[in-house]
Formats: structure tokens, sequence, C-alpha cells
């Protein structure tokens, strides 16, 4: 093997590349789907999702020539997303991403967390009604589940760093997929056993279960959300692209593997949300799982790899959340003991295995835990939440940044076509993150108004 410029060995090809894409965009946000399709219709369902695949598409081969700066091919190397911000923009563009990135990893682990305690919910509830039969009563509340899954990252949250948990990271992505193919063949399924054109050209209809002309609207703009959710690809993009072998150029090599996976997530979230929206029509549940209580041990496998990746992709996003407040407090105060003092546990029995920490480490990552398993019981919405991280994550994180860094970088003059075009590209992804943002919050309003605090309903 030949050491990269940096001294670094990378053997990463486009299909390892691609593999990395496909599992990092596939994942929960794939369950709010059907629902998303079923909000617009025939029409602008399948629409908005090729749509979404295409402006992912654009910016995500922009991108791929800010991994080296200010050559795209033999310039200095940026190997996480912030790298290349801060190497091609100023202190704005820096502040714009790392609160959109800290934003959306935060809020990630609070819907992972909602998602996560309603997959436990509905195997109690499958298993509910396979013994007591479909017009049992089932329901349970979810702040239970909530709390079970607060407590396993209470514990989880002392594995000491992200290089730790790579192994959750392939757990993760084993998990995702093994249950959105369960999702998928679920559907067909259902369909299959009844098969009739079901849905409407423009979605949900008014006046249908007190539905208004004002709720579908934000309904719809929330859907937009919830598909930029599940299209999340850019943050981890550079990342990916600096695991590649040079020659040939990494930029190359990563725009084939984009290419790929995002055809290869289009083609399954195309298919998932109008065999989903086939089988539920315009009832088409928020998490389409949640709908099926038969087989009733295909559903409940579905569900137990979801509270599998759940639980592993947590830690993952939860990591650098622990690691940049620890930074931070261990440079505002470089002597204190709290923060840097490291205590040493001895397994019992076990010489080779010790656990090192810090107080700090000890009592602040339980308490980020709490406070976001909190944030889920106060708003467990499942739907409205994605939509939201969807909002905030897709404009300045997929458009706006790489967008800016590639315009200053190939030095495009102002007023030129392509300039034109790139804004405007700019421009309506910001419509589209503010009528999304819009909407999921009206959703959650709505919601708040019929729920008793702390009492998920899940």
């Amino acid at each position: 093997m030949n050491l990269e410029d940096d001294g670094r060995i990378r053997t990463g090809t486009v299909w390892t590349a691609t593999a990395h894409a496909v599992t990092a965009v596939i994942g929960s946000g794939v369950l709010a789907v059907p629902w998303s399709v079923a909000q617009m219709g025939w029409i602008f369902g399948p629409i908005s999702l090729f749509g979404f695949a295409v402006i992912t598409y654009i910016t995500a081969r922009l991108l791929c020539d800010c991994y080296r700066t200010p050559d795209p091919i033999k310039g200095q190397r940026n190997p996480s997303y912030m790298d290349a911000v801060k190497a091609t923009l100023g202190k704005r563009e820096v502040f714009i991403c790392a609160f959109a990135q800290y934003t959306l990893l935060w809020g990630t682990m609070v819907g992972y967390a909602i998602t996560a305690a309603t997959s436990m919910l509905s195997i109690k509830r499958t298993n509910c009604y396979h013994k007591q039969g479909s017009n049992a009563d089932c329901r349970h509340s979810g702040s239970t589940f909530l709390l079970i899954f607060g407590a396993i990252h209470v514990i989880l949250s002392q594995i000491p760093s992200l290089e730790k948990v790579t192994f959750l990271s392939v757990i993760a992505a084993t998990m995702s997929i093994g249950y959105s193919f369960i999702a998928l063949y679920l559907c067909v399924a259902k369909f299959s056993s009844r098969p009739q054109l079901r849905g409407t050209l423009t979605g949900v209809k008014t006046g249908v279960n007190g539905l208004t002309m004002t709720s579908k609207l934000w309904q719809s703009f929330q859907a937009l959300g919830n598909i930029a959710f599940s299209y999340t690809y850019a943050q981890l993009l550079i990342e990916i692209e600096d695991t590649l072998k040079c020659p040939p150029a990494e930029s190359k090599t990563m725009k084939r593997a984009t290419l790929c996976s995002i055809a290869l997530t289009t083609g399954f979230y195309v298919s998932l949300g109008c065999m989903g929206y086939l089988a539920f029509g315009n009832d088409a549940p928020g998490n389409v799982l949640t709908a099926f209580h038969e087989p009733f041990w295909l559903v409940d496998l579905a569900n137990v790899g979801v509270v599998i990746h759940l639980t592993a992709a947590f830690q993952v996003f939860a990591q650098p959340i622990f690691a940049t407040v620890e930074n931070r407090l261990a440079l505002k105060w470089p002597s204190a003991t709290f923060i840097h003092n490291t205590y040493t546990i001895q397994v019992p029995g076990i010489k080779a295995i010790s656990y090192k920490f810090t107080l700090c480490r000890l009592l602040l990552r339980p308490f980020i835990v709490i406070v976001t398993v909190l944030t889920a019981i106060t708003f467990p919405f499942f739907n409205a939440v994605l939509g939201l991280l969807g909002s905030v994550a897709f404009w300045p994180l997929t458009v706006y940044l790489p967008v800016k860094m590639y315009r200053t970088q190939t030095h495009i003059k102002k007023w030129e076509f392509k300039w034109l075009m790139l804004q405007l590209l700019s421009f309506i992804a910001l419509l589209v993150s503010l009528v999304s943002a819009v909407g999921s919050v009206a959703d959650i309003a709505h919601h708040l108004r019929h729920t008793t605090l702390f009492s998920a309903n899940l």
C-alpha cells in the first residue's frame, strides 16, 4: 500500500463509498415516507421524492470538489465538513455550519428516542393483539419506554469516544437496511392481499376526520421536511470522501459513489413511499411499521431492528456533542480537578479490563441524555420532529454551504448564468426549509393543545 500525501493509508473505493453513503442516508426517516406521500398525493408526493434527490445530487457533486482546497485535485485535504467550511469561507459560515450541525445532532437524538420508544411500544401492542385478538384494548403510554431508552443511554454515554463506537455504526447500518426492507415487504404483502388503487391525486382530503385546509397545508409542508430529513447526507460526505484512495482523484470517485447511492436510495424511497400509499391510501400512518400486527414475529423483528439501530445510532450522534462540550469546558477551566482528574476502576477478576473516567464525564453526559429524553417526552411527535429536523438541516448543510464553497473555490463571477442558477437553487431550498419548519412547528403546537404534558402518546 502507498502512503497518501498526509501519511495516511486510504483504501476506499467507489463501492465502499457507495455503501457508506447508502447506510448513512437510509435510517428511521424512511418509516415516514409513506405518510409524507399521503399528505401530498400521487402527483406531488413522487415529484417531491425525485426533486429532493435531484437537489441532493447536484449539491453533493459541488461538495465533492470542496474536499481539497483551493484546488479540487491537488489542494489541501479537509477531513471533515467543518474543516472544508473553515478552509473556504468566513467566520459567519463556520458559525452557521456549527449551529446547524449540532442542532441536527441533538435534534436527531430526540427523534431517535421517540422512534425507538415507539417501536418498543409497537412490540408490546403487536404481542397484545396476537394473544388477545384485534379488538383488545392494547393502548399504553410511551413515557415508560422513553425512560427505559434513557436509562440505557445513561450507561452507554460513558463510552470514552467516537472511535470506541465504530462497531455500533456497523450494527446500526445492518439493522436499518433490514427493517427498511421488512417494511417494504409488509406494504407489498398488504397491497397484494387486496389489490386496488388507493389514494388520491392531491393526498389527504379536507373534511375527513376534521382535517381543515390549513391543517392539510401545514401537514404538506411538514411532509417536505420529513423527505428532506430522509435525504440528509451532506454533513457526512466529506468524511466518506476522506476514506478514498488516490489515484483516481477523490472527487471523481466520490461523484460516482454519490450518483450510485442517491439512485439506490431514491429507488428505495419511491418504492416504499408508493407501495405504502397503495397499501394504506390516505390513512398511511406516520410510522409505517406501527400499522402492522401480523405476522407478529416479522413485525416484532423489524421493530427490534429499529430499537437496536437507534440505540447504536443515538451514541454515534451523541459522542460528538459530548466531546465538544467536554473540550470547551477543559479549555475554559484548564486546572479544574472536576474536569481533568482521571479515576480508574478495575473490573473485579479481570486485570486486563479497567474503566477510566473523570467526574465531568460521569455527571455531564447523563445530564445531556436526561435533557434529551425529557424533551422527547414533552414533544413525542414523530413526524413533526422529523420535519423540523429536515428543515433545519436541508438549506444550510445540503444547499447553502456547498453552493457557497463551490462558488468561492471556482471563482464564479456574479450575474453569470451559473451563478444565477446556483442562487436560484439556494433560494428555492431556503423557501422549502422555511415552509417545512413552519408546518412542523404548527403541528407541534396543535399536538400540544391536545396532549397531557409528560404523557407520551406514541
